[in-house]
C-alpha cells in the first residue's frame, strides 16, 4: 500500500514540476522576444530618423523657389513620395508642402486683405517602413521662408471643405486635386485638417480647370466634373474656377456608408432566386439631363438574398427588372425607401407569378408619410367590383380531382366535373342518409408566425342541402384536430367566415362536409381559399391579379383616416404600383 502511495507522490511530483518547466521556458522565450523586438524597433526607428534628417537637409539646400512636390501646390522639385534605404530597412516617405498665410501682415479676404497670401511654406514628412513588421509612422513638420521680401502674388487660393450628412467637418479626409491645364501639371493628394477644410494658397488660375475627388476609408465619396462631357454635360458640380487674388471655396458632403440586404420570396416566405433587383438612387450629378450618381441591378442567389455595401446615405427607388416572370405583391418598406448613414437595412420583396394585368397598392399617412397596415382597398369598375384587405394573401384549391386531397369518406365525387365536388349519384339518386366529407391537402403558410384570417369557398348549395367546414392547424404537419368556430362539434357555415384563434401555426387543412335530403338535389364546392397574413406579406399592400383592362375607381379605407377615393387606369399585360397617402380624421 504504501508503494502504490508513494509511486503516486512521485508522478504528481513529475507532472508538477514539468509544468513548472514548461511555465519558466514560455517566460522566458516571451522575455528573449520582446527583447528582439524592442532592439529591432529601437533600430528600424533610429534608421527613419536618420533618413528624415537627409531628407529634410535636402530640401534645406533648395532654393525657395522649388520647395514644392512634383504635381503638388506648391509646385517643386520634390516627389510626393519616394523610397530610402537605411541600412536592412525600406522607408517610404511622403511629403506635403503647404502655402502659409500668416495673419501678420493679414489674412486672404481680412482686414487689412492679404493680396500675396503666400507668405512661406510649411512642409510635412511622414515615414513609415516597408520592411519592419511593427513599425508606427513618424511625422516631421519645419517651416521655410523667402530670404526675401513677398512680390505681388498673381495666384488665387482653393479652400475645400468637406462635411457630413449633418454639417459636421470630415477629418483625414482625402483631397486629390488634378489639373493638367497649368504649366507645371499638378496632381495633389491632401487631408482635410480637425475641422474638415483643406486650404490650398498660391494657386496658379485656372478656369473651370481643377478637378477634386474627395474621399475616405468608410465613407461615400463626391467630385467634381468636367463641362460638357458627353456622359454629364450640365454637372451640378462642375470643376473648379482659381481667379487671381482671389479664393475659390467648394463644399464636399460625404458620410460613412451602409450595406442593404435584398430578400426576394413569395408570401408562403419560400425564396425566389434570380431576380433582377434595380436600386436607383434620388441625388444627382448632373441636369438636363438628369444624371443619377448611384443606380445598380443586383441578382439575388440561390435562397433569395443579395447584398449591397458601400451604398452612400439617400433615398432609392427599387424595381424588378421588366423581363421578370414574377409580379411585384409588395415590399418590406415603403418604396422609395431612405438609407441612412452608418446603417444596416433589408428589404423584402414579395413575389408571385406574374397573373397580369396586376396592380400593387401601397398605403401610407399623408402627414408622417408612414405605412398604414391593414387598409381596406376596393377596386371597380362596370360589371367587377373586388375589395382586398391590405397585408394578406390566400391560398387556393380548385381542383380535387387525380387524389388531390389526403382522404375522403361517403360520396363526394372530384372525378366527373373538373373544379367542382359534387356528391356522387348511386343508382341516379343522391344519398340522403349520410354527409360525406374530404380532407384537403396541407396548405402551408411558410411560417410559424402566420395568421389565418378568413375561410372562403364558392359553389352552389340549393335548398335542401347543405355545406359545412371545419379546419385544423400545427407546426408538425402531422396532428390534425378539425374544429369549427366553438370546438370540434360545431362548423364553418357562411361563404366566407373569419377565422379566429388558428394564429401561431405553420400548416392548415380544411375538411368539407357535404349532404343533402333531396335525392335530386347536390350542392356543389368549385374553390376553397383561405386568407392569411404572416411575416413574407407586406402589411400595408394590396395586390390585384387578372385584372380586366380599363379604369377603375380606387377607394381606400383604414380606422381613423378619411376615406380617399381615386381613379387608376389598368393597361393591358402589366404590372404597375399604386401609392395612397391617407389623411388623418
Amino acid at each position: 500500500m504504501r508503494r502504490c502511495s508513494t509511486a503516486g507522490s512521485s508522478l504528481i511530483d513529475v507532472i508538477v514540476s514539468i509544468g513548472i518547466i514548461a511555465l519558466l521556458f514560455s517566460a522566458i522565450y516571451a522575455v528573449y522576444f520582446s527583447l528582439i523586438d524592442s532592439i529591432t524597433s529601437i533600430e528600424s526607428r533610429s534608421a527613419a530618423s536618420s533618413a528624415l534628417q537627409s531628407h529634410v537637409e535636402r530640401i534645406r539646400g533648395l532654393p525657395y523657389e522649388s520647395v514644392g512636390t512634383i504635381g503638388g501646390i506648391p509646385a517643386g522639385v520634390i516627389a510626393q513620395q519616394e523610397s530610402s534605404t537605411v541600412g536592412s530597412f525600406l522607408f517610404n516617405i511622403k511629403t506635403i508642402v503647404r502655402n502659409i498665410d500668416d495673419p501678420f501682415d493679414g489674412t486672404i479676404g481680412g482686414a487689412p486683405n492679404d493680396t500675396a497670401p503666400a507668405d512661406y511654406k510649411q512642409v510635412t514628412l511622414e515615414i513609415s517602413c516597408l520592411s519592419c513588421v511593427r513599425f508606427v509612422p513618424l511625422q516631421f513638420t519645419t517651416i521655410v521662408s523667402p530670404k526675401n521680401l513677398e512680390n505681388t502674388a498673381t495666384t488665387g487660393s482653393l479652400f475645400i471643405n468637406v462635411f457630413d450628412s449633418s454639417g459636421i467637418g470630415v477629418s483625414g479626409a482625402s483631397v486629390r486635386v488634378v489639373n493638367a491645364s497649368v504649366t507645371p501639371a499638378i496632381d495633389l493628394t491632401d487631408t482635410t485638417n480637425a475641422s474638415g477644410s483643406l486650404q490650398l494658397v498660391g494657386v496658379a488660375t485656372s478656369s473651370q480647370g481643377y478637378q477634386i475627388f474627395v474621399s475616405k476609408h468608410g465613407y461615400s465619396s463626391q467630385q467634381t466634373y468636367p463641362l460638357n462631357e458627353s456622359s454629364n454635360p450640365n454637372p451640378l458640380l462642375p470643376d473648379a474656377t482659381v481667379v487671381s487674388q482671389a479664393v475659390t471655396t467648394i463644399s464636399f458632403s460625404i458620410d460613412l456608408t451602409s450595406r442593404i440586404s435584398i430578400t426576394t420570396y413569395t408570401p408562403t416566405c419560400q425564396p425566389v432566386f434570380d431576380q433582377h433587383v434595380l436600386l436607383s438612387g434620388s441625388k444627382l450629378i448632373g441636369s438636363n439631363p438628369d444624371i443619377l450618381k448611384f443606380s445598380t441591378t443586383t441578382t439575388t442567389g440561390p435562397s433569395g438574398n443579395a447584398m449591397l455595401s458601400s451604398l452612400e446615405w439617400d433615398t432609392y427607388l427599387f424595381s424588378l427588372s421588366s423581363t421578370s416572370t414574377y409580379d411585384l405583391v409588395g415590399m418590406s418598406v415603403l418604396n422609395p425607401f431612405t438609407i441612412n448613414p452608418a446603417s444596416d437595412a433589408s428589404v423584402g420583396f414579395t413575389l408571385l407569378p406574374s397573373d397580369r394585368p396586376s396592380l400593387s397598392v401601397a398605403v401610407k399617412d399623408a402627414t408622417t408619410g408612414l405605412p398604414i397596415p391593414h387598409a381596406s382597398v376596393t377596386l371597380s369598375k362596370t360589371g367587377y367590383t373586388e375589395t382586398i384587405i391590405a397585408g394578406r394573401s390566400t391560398l387556393s384549391d380548385t381542383t380535387w380531382n387525380a387524389g388531390s386531397y389526403v382522404s375522403q369518406s361517403g360520396t363526394i365525387d372530384a372525378e366527373t366535373t373538373i373544379g367542382s365536388l359534387l356528391l356522387a349519384q348511386i343508382d341516379g339518386a343522391y344519398p340522403t342518409s349520410t354527409s360525406s366529407w374530404l380532407i384537403s391537402e396541407t396548405l402551408d403558410f411558410g411560417s410559424s408566425s402566420s395568421v389565418p384570417v378568413a375561410l372562403k369557398w364558392s359553389g352552389s348549395q340549393p335548398q335542401q342541402t347543405s355545406v359545412l367546414f371545419q379546419i385544423a392547424v400545427n407546426n408538425d404537419n402531422a396532428t390534425w384536430n378539425f374544429v369549427g368556430p366553438t370546438g370540434p362539434e360545431s362548423y364553418f357555415t357562411e361563404p366566407e367566415s373569419v377565422l379566429n384563434g388558428f394564429s401561431g401555426y405553420r400548416y392548415a387543412r380544411y375538411k368539407v362536409f357535404l349532404s343533402t335530403t333531396n335525392s335530386g338535389v347536390t350542392p356543389s364546392v368549385e374553390s376553397v381559399s383561405i386568407d392569411f397574413s404572416g411575416p413574407c406579406i407586406s402589411d400595408f399592400s394590396a395586390f390585384f391579379s387578372s385584372l380586366p383592362t380599363g379604369a377603375y375607381m380606387q377607394t381606400v379605407a383604414a380606422p381613423g383616416y378619411q376615406t380617399s377615393t381615386s381613379s387608376v387606369s389598368v393597361p393591358a399585360s402589366s404590372w404597375q404600383e399604386s401609392s395612397v397617402a391617407l389623411y388623418p380624421l
